[in-house]
């Protein structure tokens, strides 16, 4: 009879275990540097639908403001520091964004397929 429990236990535990939702791994990261007011890479790909965080390292002297239209999203990096920028999730298309303080020059989009 204590085998029986124990294994009606055993099996209860394995079917709760399958049914549990598998736990998120953390977002992707993926470098960006900024040198010489220009962005590198200027095309990222991402995987649409899943959010990633953008490393973004500013290699050059003065500070560059991230800027994204679409979805809004601002974000100064310092010179010389490297910040991480949480992204959503992004349906399928290309995202462009520029740095604001030198926008002629720092020009780079995100591809989400």
């Amino acid at each position: 009879m204590k085998r029986l429990v124990l294994l009606g236990a055993v099996i209860a535990l394995a079917v709760a275990g399958s049914a549990l939702p598998a736990i998120a791994a953390d977002p992707t990261e993926i470098p960006l540097v900024l040198e010489k007011n220009r962005f590198q890479p200027d095309v990222i790909k991402v995987k649409a639908g899943e959010p990633f965080v953008l490393v973004i390292t500013n290699k050059d002297k003065g500070p560059e403001e991230f800027d994204m239209l679409n979805p809004r999203i601002e974000k100064v990096v310092p010179a010389g520091k490297t910040v991480k920028l949480k992204m959503p999730a992004l349906k399928a298309g290309t995202y462009p964004f520029v740095g604001e303080y030198h926008s002629e020059t720092a020009k780079a989009k995100i591809v989400a397929e």
